[in-house]
């Protein structure tokens, strides 16, 4: 570890400690609080996948990577000059605020992995920038005067959890968009005025930058581990929310816990008390080896431990990293290069995870390549004493090696033979063995790489080579897989479609939550009925396009989806709804709030709204505004039917709350499932202007269709939603 500079005599030539950890907490607070507001305003222009997060969160990096080089560069000078250039930058970058989302919009034809990360730039860009430099240069600052800057490092990390946690828990369910907005602008005035506090006994002093020891300078393979280092918990922590949103668990706000943790684990690390840090890098190489052997559990009433242990895991081998980043820490001199060279390494992460796996993989092989990189950095060591001892030899190594390749063969002949009911088996003795080879690094990475190829990984790593089986997007994993008598489409874990196989009649039977005994189900087949033999249906949410086989002759239907994948699957030779039943109706791309917005008042008869990120509807769509452009898409008196089955959410309310905002009053459907024909379970909601509209969809099953619950309405609005008050096992 670097030898730390003593300690100055200080006087007033810097203004006191808790003056600059107030302002590095209030400007680390105010960037995160920043990061989910403005994620909150990109709603209705971008949707809520979590790729969308994804990319948001590369921004952010690459603003804070610029804001740390450009700390850096300013240390070069004398204190009077770092001070009054940066209050002029903050000044600058203030002058753009209240803060908001830019108004442009995104073409039809726009690459969302481009055009997400520039609209975000484009519209946080100055100020983001000029807030991320807040903790090196206030940490920079103190150290002119001889204190130890690096604990404030704690403050900053602090902050920034707590900013993240604020918006969701505590702001977003209180107040709209537009007040927090402005509640910001009046956090970043107090932060300049903190910013002048600090500043101004260093513009009286004009102290010089601190000068590095002879040789104290690093060079680039110091600073490029420093990165590599960093970009491992950074890469993980985004891996970790894709993996557990689309493979495991697609849970409201459970992206926040990941990366609060991250952000958590910097605070641990950093911290003058070093009895966390210690505990996290004993307790790391067991968390890799517990997080790749669970990985691939995402059913039963294992589920929640999957979920809590993959979290865990990523807390505690970030907290043992960024414990190893402090221990390698350099002299105050060097602080703002040591953090830029963290930037750069959380920029990497970020663009591991964001810009390349999407591109380069068909499933979030950035997970367990990323737990395997940590596997490297820590499997040098073996935390437990007596092992420690036991197996020093070569010759126990040796034996270590042979136990498991014996194992992988008997995997191997398992699958060969047909039995992998067994894996499991051999999965539970490979993680053993990866224990026993703890402190010999290549074994042990070998050793975590064979667990998770038997725990689940060959059966991935089958599928991403099979044509057509898995295909990524940058709205998610979809995967087809084949049955007895039916092939399946899933998003994630949430089933899009089932095509019976076996006879063209069988091809034609609508499935999942479009049987025919579903609420959507009974009202498609009565289209003609409810809105006449000629009536104009649109569609938002493809799917394998299912509904399209209760279309007659003489309807018009237009079908919307914001993913060509998507659309490109249900048209496949592995799908036929679409080319048996709907083989020449329009399909518009793009987000279908947006495309509803542009065509023509009164286009459609029946409106349904079946659009889906994983197991959530997109809040943007069950906003005011949205039921808005649903009425006037819709006829005067047309039917707009809204699916809300959900697994964590009791959307009724805010049906009936949007609905109300639009003139309509609405029935429900809660109906059970039919296996026969992979009928699953559903809940879809019909609404309309029309009292007559509403009695003929109640005649297509007046055992079914019952009002929506009046006991409370709540209205989103594109200013002021949350889930909160909706979270619970949904009636």
């Amino acid at each position: 570890m670097a030898t730390i500079a003593t300690q100055m005599t200080t006087g007033s030539r810097t203004a006191p400690r808790w003056l600059f950890t107030a302002t590095i907490f209030l400007g680390s607070f105010l960037l995160f609080l920043v990061q989910p507001m403005l994620a909150r305003m990109a709603l209705p222009k971008l949707g809520g996948a979590p790729a969308v997060w994804n990319s948001a969160m590369l921004v952010y990096q690459a603003l804070l990577l610029a804001g740390y080089a450009y700390a850096h560069w300013l240390g070069r000078f004398g204190s009077r000059t770092q001070v009054v250039v940066h209050l002029a930058v903050l000044a600058i970058a203030a002058l753009t605020l209240p803060l908001s989302l830019n108004g442009a919009t995104p073409p039809a034809t726009a690459e969302p992995l481009l055009w997400v990360p520039w609209l975000l730039l484009i519209s946080v860009g100055p100020l983001f920038f000029a807030v991320s430099a807040q903790a090196p240069l206030m940490q920079r600052w103190l150290g002119l005067g001889g204190g130890d800057p690096y604990p404030l490092y704690v403050a900053s990390n602090l902050g920034s959890f707590c900013g993240l946690l604020a918006y969701p828990l505590l702001l977003e369910p209180l107040i709209g968009v537009a007040a927090n907005s402005l509640w910001w602008s009046l956090g970043y005035g107090g932060l300049m005025l903190l910013v002048a506090a600090c500043g101004i006994p260093l513009i009286r002093s004009d102290l010089a930058p601190i000068a590095a020891a002879p040789g104290t300078r690093p060079g680039f393979r110091r600073l490029a581990r420093w990165a590599l280092i960093a970009a491992v918990p950074s890469g993980l922590m985004l891996s970790t929310t894709q993996h557990l949103t689309t493979d495991v668990a697609p849970m409201p706000l459970l992206w926040v816990i990941p990366l609060g943790l991250y952000l958590l684990s910097f605070s641990i690390a950093f911290s003058e008390k070093r009895a966390g840090a210690e505990l996290a890098r004993m307790a790391a190489p067991l968390a890799v080896v517990a997080a790749v052997s669970t990985m691939f559990i995402s059913g039963g009433w294992l589920l929640l431990a999957s979920v809590l242990l993959a979290i865990l895991a990523m807390f505690i081998i970030a907290t043992a990293l960024h414990a190893r980043l402090y221990e390698e820490r350099p002299e105050p001199a060097q602080l703002t290069i040591f953090y830029l060279a963290l930037s750069v390494g959380g920029v990497l992460g970020g663009l591991f995870c964001a810009l390349l796996a999407p591109l380069v993989f068909n499933w979030t092989w950035e997970h367990p390549l990323l737990l395997l990189a940590a596997a490297f950095l820590l499997g040098k060591w073996q935390p437990l004493p007596t092992l420690r001892e036991k197996l020093a030899s070569p010759k126990a190594g040796n034996m270590i090696a042979l136990l498991a390749l014996g194992l992988m063969v008997v995997a191997a002949v398992l699958i060969m033979t047909g039995k992998p009911a067994l894996l499991p088996m051999v999965a539970a003795l490979l993680t053993g063995v990866s224990i026993l080879a703890l402190g010999r690094r290549t074994l042990f990475v070998a050793a975590v790489a064979l667990t998770f190829l038997v725990a689940g990984g060959l059966e991935r790593l089958s599928e991403s080579f099979t044509p057509g089986r898995l295909t990524r997007s940058y709205f998610g994993i979809y995967r087809v897989t084949d049955t007895p008598g039916a092939r399946l489409m899933a998003h994630g874990t949430t089933l899009h479609g089932v095509q019976l196989t076996g006879s063209r009649e069988r091809e034609r039977t609508p499935t999942t939550y479009y049987w025919r005994g579903s609420g959507v189900g009974r009202v498609m087949a009565n289209v003609p009925a409810i809105a006449g033999a000629n009536a104009r249906v649109g569609v938002v949410g493809v799917g394998l396009g299912t509904l399209g086989c209760y279309a007659t002759p003489g309807q018009r239907w237009t079908l919307f989806d914001i993913d060509p994948t998507v659309v490109d699957i249900a048209r496949s030779s592995s799908f036929r709804f679409l080319s048996d039943c709907l083989p020449d109706a329009p399909v518009v791309i793009g987000d279908a709030r947006l495309r509803l917005a542009t065509v023509a008042p009164a286009s459609f008869d029946v409106l349904v709204i079946d659009a889906f990120s994983s197991d959530a509807i997109p809040m943007h769509l069950l906003t005011r505004e949205a039921f808005a452009v649903y009425a006037r898409a819709l006829q005067p008196g047309g039917l707009l039917m809204v699916h809300i089955s959900n697994r964590h959410l009791d959307l009724r309310p805010v049906i009936r709350g949007g609905g109300a905002s639009a003139g309509m009053k609405g029935m429900i459907a809660i109906v059970p499932g039919d296996r026969t024909v992979y009928g699953a379970n559903s809940v879809w909601t019909a609404l309309s202007a029309d009292p007559a509209v509403l009695e003929r969809v109640k005649a297509t099953g007046p055992d079914v269709w019952t009002p929506l619950p009046t006991n409370r309405d709540i209205t989103w609005t594109d200013d002021h939603a949350s889930i909160l008050p909706l979270l619970g096992k949904p009636q």
